[in-house]
C-alpha cells in the first residue's frame, strides 16, 4: 500500500513538473522585487548559477560579451548565484552585484541568491533539472577530469543524479520556452556561443533549412 501510494505521488510530481511552463516561475530580482519569467517569452535564455570565489568565476567576462554580442539578437543571460558549491559565493546579492559589476562590467539581469539542489531548491531549478539532466563531464578535457575525480569521491553515482554539480551550469532555453541544453560548467564557451548562435539567427546559418518541430532531436 505504502509503496502504491509513493508510485503515486511520484507520477503525480512528474506529471506536475511535464505540465509546468518556464514562464509559470517566478523569482527575485537583485532588489528584492519578484518578476515572473513571463516577461521573457520570445526571448532565447542562457539561466546560469553563478559564485565570486570559483575558479570558474572568470566565465563571467565571456558570458558578459556574449551578452553584448547576442542580446539585440534576443538573448538575455539570467543570473542566479548560489552558495552551495564551497560557499563560493558569500556575502549579500548587494555585494555579489557590485563585485560583478566592478570586475565585469556585467549588463546582464542578476537575481537573488537561490539554491539550486535539495530540500530549498528554487521550483525553476526543480523544473529544469527535471527537463535536462546531467550527461557527464568531458574526461578527455583536464578540467572535466578534475571536476569528474573530485565528484566522484565524494559519491561514486554523482553522474547517475540529475543534481547540478558545481559553479556555472548552464541551461539553454529557445524562444518559445524549451530546455534544449544543459552545459556543465567545463563545457566550452565556443560550443555554447555557436548553440546560442543557431537559436537567435537560425536562418542565417550556412545551408540553413526550415526546422521541423517534431523531427529536431534535443541532446539530454
Amino acid at each position: 500500500m505504502k509503496r502504491m501510494l509513493f508510485s503515486l505521488m511520484a507520477m503525480v510530481c512528474v506529471l506536475t513538473l511535464s505540465a509546468q511552463s518556464i514562464y509559470d516561475f517566478k523569482v527575485k530580482d537583485d532588489v528584492g522585487q519578484e518578476v515572473s519569467l513571463s516577461d521573457y517569452k520570445g526571448k532565447v535564455l542562457l539561466i546560469v548559477n553563478t559564485a565570486t570565489r570559483c575558479g570558474f568565476t572568470p566565465q563571467y567576462k565571456e558570458l558578459e560579451a556574449l551578452y553584448e554580442k547576442y542580446r539585440s539578437e534576443g538573448l538575455e543571460i539570467l543570473d542566479f548565484p548560489c552558495n552551495q558549491f564551497g560557499q563560493q559565493a558569500p556575502g549579500t546579492i548587494q555585494e555579489i552585484h557590485q563585485f560583478c559589476s566592478a570586475n565585469f562590467d556585467i549588463q546582464f539581469p542578476q537575481f537573488d541568491k537561490i539554491e539550486v539542489n535539495g530540500a530549498n531548491e528554487h521550483p525553476l531549478y526543480t523544473w529544469l533539472k527535471a527537463q535536462k539532466g546531467f550527461s557527464g563531464f568531458d574526461v578527455n578535457d583536464q578540467r572535466g577530469k578534475m571536476m569528474d575525480g573530485m565528484l566522484r569521491k565524494q559519491d561514486a553515482d554523482y553522474d547517475k543524479k540529475s543534481d547540478i554539480k558545481w559553479n556555472f551550469t548552464k541551461f539553454l532555453v529557445s524562444r518559445d520556452g524549451r530546455v534544449l541544453k544543459r552545459y556543465e560548467p567545463t563545457d566550452k564557451m565556443t560550443d555554447i556561443e555557436a548553440d546560442i548562435c543557431m537559436e537567435v539567427n537560425p536562418d542565417e546559418q550556412p545551408d540553413a533549412k526550415p526546422r521541423d518541430a517534431s523531427k529536431v532531436k534535443y541532446i539530454k
